[in-house]
């Protein structure tokens, strides 16, 4: 009611705003109540070639499903975030970007020609290599091709050949990873050689070249992986000493960058060795007669065997020995990557005390010290003078920063992209809070505030309302009793105005009113 009073009281102007501000705050709640009724959107996919992000949305408008594009990535809401990734999975989407064996199903027996069917299987081929090679981590994008040449009649066989094309989401893609997707092609592909695949990065160019001599390529990283290493081994060592930060280690490593087969026979003419041992025994024996046989052998008395008789026996041993000298086949391989010569530099920060004055000092550390821990770090690398390796150590005192203790803070650009939506509704709140205390209570509040004119009932029983002045109780019960209240807050501030109007619109009251202070004012002049 009092509201209802208040608006009657109010110039045009002033209802004008009040309705504005009535407005854009229901606006502005049925907005805030929208956004809020809203689902949480969570990302569904990410980085899918534009054929796969098409076939995942069309899957989820045929689902009925609220999604969001926001440059590469799709958005569902959150609650069905997982049951639809479960889903679409079962249904082979999304694709990758690539064909596999399911292009075979789609071949018939008739009219399917062999050249026909050997293209589609290696097609499909490329496709799964495709697939388990964006399985691994970082991988984005990937394309595999296979030359695999079909044989001909006098034609000696040609053996096939691949190549890799991968994309990273970020950086360039290791060696260790190059070498594991050349061996992946080459035992997925029968009779493919590793040495005959070519791994590309989209970023870094040729990571793997073809050919045996291939890995000499890769002297370099193999140089710098060694340092890697080593100097992460130098780092911590130190760290236990000086802890940490308060050591800067580098170190240069340099290798062996060709290769190099050393094939060596050593003949020794002083040592012989028996290969070959060959024996062969002969024994012969024979028997003859000494004369002729005459008339007289042939008489009852006479020698049959007419003339004598003679023997003779031979034995031989004959023996054969085969010598060979003594040999010795060597035969050396120096593979690429063998170490040359170490160097390594190191700077520590001194001792940092606190003085009487309250202030930091620095000193350097002592000799003895920098001495033990030059020979800590030669053992840790590996030292070898004969290679003409290098170890300097030495105290500095290290800059520091001008503030210390600050913490970091995130970047605005990255905190406003985070939180747009609740600094967005924020802000609305805030809008709303501040056109609704400035059109609607402030007025309300800064209006002056007029007596009130109440009435009493008959019997005089006052109704706790202010009188007018110089009202006695019992004007004022027969002001209240006629049921009325006159409230005067949107009266203007002139209060003889206000009186005026009052006695116009209410004569008997004001003739009572009046006469009750004349008669007041009479029994006071009496008692005087």
């Amino acid at each position: 009611m009092n509201l209802i009073q208040t608006l009657r009281g109010m110039d045009p102007g002033k209802r004008l705003v009040a309705g504005l501000a009535a407005i854009a705050a229901i606006i502005a709640v049925a907005g805030l109540l929208r956004i809020a009724s809203q689902p949480a959107m969570a990302l569904l996919y990410a980085g899918l070639e534009p054929g796969a992000a098409g076939e995942v949305v069309t899957a989820l408008e045929s689902r009925g499903v609220a999604y969001e594009v926001r440059g590469d990535a799709i958005y569902v809401p959150e609650s069905e975030r997982d049951r639809l990734r479960m889903s679409l999975a079962a249904e082979g989407r999304p694709s990758g970007g690539a064909a596999g064996y399911e292009l075979l199903d789609d071949l018939s027996g008739f009219g399917t020609t062999s050249e026909m069917f050997d293209a589609a299987y290696w097609r499909a081929k490329e496709g799964e290599l495709a697939r388990t090679i964006l399985a691994l981590p970082g991988v984005r994008r990937a394309r595999v091709h296979i030359a695999n040449p079909a044989r001909k009649p006098f034609e000696r066989r040609v053996e096939p050949t691949a190549s890799v094309t991968v994309a990273m989401r970020s950086g360039v893609l290791g060696k260790p990873q190059a070498q594991a997707i050349r061996h992946l092609v080459s035992s997925a592909v029968a009779g493919l050689q590793p040495e005959a695949v070519t791994v590309v990065d989209a970023e870094g160019g040729v990571i793997l070249a073809p050919g045996k001599d291939a890995p000499a390529q890769g002297a370099g990283s193999i140089a710098e992986e060694k340092a890697a290493i080593l100097k992460a081994n130098v780092e911590r060592l130190l760290a236990a000493r000086v802890g940490e930060g308060a050591a800067v280690v580098e170190v240069s490593v340099e290798t062996r960058t060709e290769s190099e087969k050393v094939t060596e026979r050593v003949l020794d003419p002083q040592s012989r060795v028996a290969i070959h041992s060959d024996t062969e025994e002969t024994n012969e024996s024979e028997t003859g007669t000494t004369a002729n046989v005459t008339v007289a052998s042939n008489l009852p008395d006479g020698d049959a065997n007419g003339g004598g008789q003679s023997k003779r026996n031979a034995a031989t041993t004959r023996e054969r020995m085969n010598y060979d000298v003594s040999e010795v086949l060597r035969e050396r391989v120096t593979a690429p990557g063998a170490v040359t010569r170490i160097s390594v530099a190191v700077l520590v920060d001194g001792i940092r005390t606190v003085g009487p004055d309250g202030q930091e000092v620095w000193t350097p550390r002592p000799k003895e010290e920098l001495d033990a821990l030059r020979e800590l770090v030669q053992t840790a690398v590996g030292f070898d003078p004969s290679r003409g390796d290098v170890v300097s150590i030495e105290s500095m005192e290290f800059a520091r920063p001008a503030e210390q203790g600050v913490a970091a803070e995130a970047d605005a650009v990255d905190f406003l992209a985070a939180n747009a939506m609740t600094l967005i509704q924020l802000g609305v709140l805030s809008a709303v809070a501040l056109a609704l205390g400035l059109l609607v209570l402030r007025p309300m509040i800064t209006a002056p505030a007029q007596p009130r004119l109440t009435e009493i009932n008959p019997s005089g029983n006052e109704q706790n309302a202010p009188a007018l002045p110089g009202q006695t109780p019992d004007v004022a019960g027969s002001l209240e009793a006629a049921g009325e209240v006159i409230d005067a807050r949107n009266v203007a501030v002139d209060h003889v105005e206000a009186l005026r109007k009052t006695v116009e619109a209410r004569k008997e009251d004001a003739t009572l009113v009046l006469r009750s202070w004349l008669e007041t004012a009479e029994a006071e002049g009496e008692r005087a």
